[in-house]
């Protein structure tokens, strides 16, 4: 097993897919990154994955790549 594929504590886990959306976008260019990663989690996340990304964001801000952060950032507004 791998590590992507190890269990991770929700919240981590969010972390991490969020970080991977944003990862897989940044070809795309900054600014068309992060809102394919914003329209990515509006989309295919329930409101309860949305509502603790937002909480996590603001309890670990530095687990988030600056891609994925400004995505949440955008989600909350």
């Amino acid at each position: 097993m791998t590590d992507e594929n190890a269990v991770m504590l929700t919240g981590d886990r969010l972390i991490y897919m969020a970080n991977q959306i944003a990862r897989n976008l940044e070809t795309k260019g900054r600014d068309e990154a992060v809102a394919a990663t914003v329209d990515h989690i509006a989309r295919f996340w329930d409101p309860q994955m949305r509502r603790r990304i937002v909480e996590l964001a603001a309890e670990r801000p530095d687990t988030l790549s600056p891609i994925a952060a400004e995505a949440v950032r955008r989600t909350r507004a």
